[in-house]
Formats: structure tokens, C-alpha cells, sequence
């Protein structure tokens, strides 16, 4: 079975509209399966640079799928211990959640498997 790795990474502004209210983070950040394929999420790396928390959400077809909170100018690293399947043409989209007027930088590495 001949997989390729596929990545989400880069450093995307924010401005915060409250903790529930998550947003699209950058058009960049979206990415879809391809239709022969499958995909798999690896592991998740984001840093913040604001004064508050965050929360920095994937969604598939505009569902949540996972959450990462990540504390003021602080870093995760999460590699995933639970991986499922990405079905075919699915869209994974990279919203933040932030309090309101809070802005900064999150600086993102995601790492996805396609099988």
C-alpha cells in the first residue's frame, strides 16, 4: 500500500469573536481528500501568540472532529494515539476560537497520512 504525506502548516492572524464562536482560520488551511484516496491525521502542532486561550478546532464536511485548546503563548504538540480513516472527499477545515477582541498568530504543523 503506497501512502503519501500531505501537510497543514504556515502562520495564520486571528481575530477572536468569543470562545463559541469558532472561524476559518485561512482558506490555506482547508484541504480535502482526494477521491482515491484516504487519509489519516497524524499528529497536530500549533503555537499561540496571544495573551489568552484558544482553541484551535478541525472540522470534517463542517463537523467538528477535533479539538485542541492551546493556553496563551503556548504551544501543543499532540501525536494521535486514536487514528480513523478520512473517507474519501472528505473536507477538513482548520477553525480558532478565541475570546472576544483577542488577536495573534497561530502557528500551525498538522500532519495527515494518505492511504
Amino acid at each position: 500500500m503506497e501512502t503519501t504525506s500531505h501537510f497543514i502548516n504556515g502562520i495564520f492572524p486571528f481575530s477572536g469573536t468569543g470562545l463559541a464562536k469558532p472561524a476559518m482560520l485561512d482558506a490555506a488551511t482547508a484541504y480535502t481528500v482526494p477521491s482515491d484516496k484516504r487519509a489519516q491525521l497524524i499528529y497536530f502542532r500549533a503555537g499561540n501568540s496571544a495573551d489568552a486561550l484558544v482553541s484551535v478546532s478541525l472540522t470534517k464536511d463542517g463537523k467538528p472532529m477535533r479539538m485542541f485548546p492551546i493556553g496563551a503563548k503556548s504551544a501543543v504538540h499532540v501525536p494521535l494515539a486514536v487514528v480513523e480513516d478520512i473517507f474519501p472527499e472528505s473536507r477538513i477545515e482548520v477553525l480558532v476560537a478565541a475570546p472576544e477582541g483577542v488577536s495573534g498568530e497561530i502557528v500551525l504543523d498538522i500532519g495527515l497520512l494518505e492511504v
